[in-house]
């Protein structure tokens, strides 16, 4: 959906739409869309787990889960290549996992280890790991986005080909940062993809109360941005939009904004009693449950069949309890190293490797 066409779409039938249809599309390798499910039902246990360790105190801090936003999540990430940056906000969980962190790095972050992938230093919001290109967690509202756009800017002035992909909430489209940011990265032609992920609630607010234009890929069209609005909730439909985003963003050396309509199971936060939607408004939203309806089609398709769904679960069911043991088990950072990794060292300084 480009920002000259039609802009009239309604979230519902967006959210419904790439499911209803049941089928897959041809020319689907098996194997990859297996690969699809188990990191979708990966975040989905991951996150379920975090949420009991959080609650146990094994966790500490803000803790923001991905719960009912698998299919975003790994939409996003396999449309994008290894070399690619990768910024996003605080809810991060799953995307760190999407880009190849171990379900043990990551767990044994949350629990602030020093064998975690940011040594214990960040926590839930600011996971971190430089060699997939993932650049970290932002907890600042919007404050991932300049850091995007001005590695975008790096990537262009050294005309290297990677993309950088900067994830974000529906609420952080309202900060000056965002604005700024897109007059930016289409005056200077970054190849930047701006990626909302609208789960149509910021915090505890929707987003028609919050924004004054709700279908927020529109906002793109201040900047002669190309946009396009999609179901988060169908991981090929986000792959798809993601992959002809980057390749564009590759070719055209433009930016490119996508809007994924997506919904949280859970509140803001783990500690968000989420009193601010009713039952009813929360049973739809998980009638649309990603995973279930990707398992049905995969069925449906004669890709997955029971015993192969009930390995996959215990797979995942060791993963997340192996990550669990070896954070667990994992030696606390050294009081030495305090004050390690809040610079960089000399020979990067220096402008060495």
């Amino acid at each position: 959906m480009d920002i000259q066409q039609d802009t009239q779409a309604d979230s519902a039938a967006l959210v419904s739409a790439g499911q209803s249809a049941g089928q897959l599309p041809a020319g689907e390798n098996r194997e990859t869309l297996l690969d699809y499910y188990h990191q979708m039902l990966l975040i989905r246990r991951f996150e379920e787990k975090t949420g009991e360790m959080y609650t146990k105190a094994r966790i500490g801090g803000y803790c923001h889960l991905n719960l009912g936003e698998e299919a975003t999540v790994v939409g996003f990430c396999s449309g994008l290549e290894p070399m690619d940056y990768v910024y996003t906000n605080y809810r991060e969980h799953g995307y760190a996992l999407g880009r190849g962190i171990t379900p043990e790095a990551v767990m044994a972050e949350l629990f602030g280890k020093e064998a975690g992938c940011a040594h214990g230093r960040g926590g839930s919001m600011h996971l971190f790991d430089i060699t997939r290109h993932f650049m970290g967690g932002y907890a600042i509202v919007g404050g991932q986005i300049p850091l995007a756009t001005g590695a975008a800017f790096a990537v262009a002035y050294r005309e290297s080909h990677e993309v950088v992909a900067c994830q974000m909430g529906d609420g952080t489209t309202n900060t000056g940062a965002f604005h700024e940011s897109l007059n930016m990265a289409k005056i200077y032609h970054l190849p930047i993809i701006y990626f909302i992920v609208n789960n149509q609630y910021g915090m505890g607010l929707r987003v028609e109360k919050g924004s004054a234009v709700s279908e927020l890929y529109r906002k793109a069209c201040a900047y002669d941005m190309r946009s396009e609005r999609v179901d988060g909730n169908d991981v090929l439909a986000v792959r798809d939009v993601m992959r002809a985003a980057a390749q564009y963003a590759r070719e055209q050396h433009e930016p490119y904004l996508v809007e994924a309509v997506s919904f949280r199971y859970r509140g803001h936060s783990v500690v968000d009693p989420d009193r601010y939607r009713d039952e009813a408004e929360v049973k739809r939203g998980r009638e649309q449950d990603p995973l279930a309806h990707f398992v049905a089609r995969l069925q449906a398709a004669g890709m997955l069949n029971e015993r192969d769904e009930q390995a996959m679960e215990e797979r995942v069911e060791q993963e997340v309890e192996a990550a669990v043991h070896f954070a667990e088990e994992s030696a606390e950072p050294a009081v030495e190293g305090l004050f390690d990794y809040i610079y960089a060292p000399d020979d990067v300084a220096m402008g060495g490797n």
